[in-house]
């Protein structure tokens, strides 16, 4: 992690500030302040937090493993709060619960989606399966059609792997 902040697994009581970052992201769909809350007590082994120096979450990452493919981890959301963004949060959060989870649940791919319009996105799964030595393989699997509202883009489902340390790292 970049220095003044620690990886944390995400508790109950980190579900409003967790909310408040996806709200302000400005990419991120958001969903109820209630499922942020149910995230961090039902998928917190599977999800992340950067702590700040007061202990406050300055960036999350949350996941779940696919019930069909259970050493898949997929990322749902990550986000930086925008005062601390710049200083890797977003990459940092994402090799720590790889690693986490890798070691112990088992985990050996990552799936996510990203709208083509998200190049900050595209540009962190690209460098993170680079970094990994993973290839990448991309497909639409949510169509723009399957949406009820206006305006929304296909999510192109990204699936990264078999993953191996990242580079740079000695077991």
């Amino acid at each position: 992690m970049p220095e003044g902040f620690k990886l944390d697994t995400p508790r109950v009581e980190d579900g409003a500030a967790i909310w408040r970052i996806a709200r302000d992201s400005g990419t991120l769909d958001l969903n109820s302040s209630y499922s942020y809350l149910l995230w961090c007590r039902d998928f917190a082994a599977t999800s992340a937090v950067a702590r700040d120096g007061e202990g406050e979450p300055a960036a999350f990452v949350t996941g779940y493993l696919r019930p069909e493919s259970p050493q898949t981890l997929f990322i749902w959301q990550i986000a930086v709060d925008e005062a601390h963004r710049g200083h890797g949060l977003a990459a940092a959060l994402l090799d720590g619960l790889v690693a986490r989870t890798a070691g112990e649940l088992g985990v050996c791919r990552l799936e996510t989606t990203i709208t083509e319009d998200n190049a900050a996105s595209n540009r962190l799964f690209a460098s993170f399966a680079e970094r990994h030595g993973a290839s990448v393989i991309r497909e639409v699997l949510l169509d723009a059609g399957l949406f009820p509202e206006q305006g929304h883009e296909a999510e192109v489902l990204h699936r990264i792997g078999p993953l191996g340390p990242p580079a740079g790292h000695r077991p």
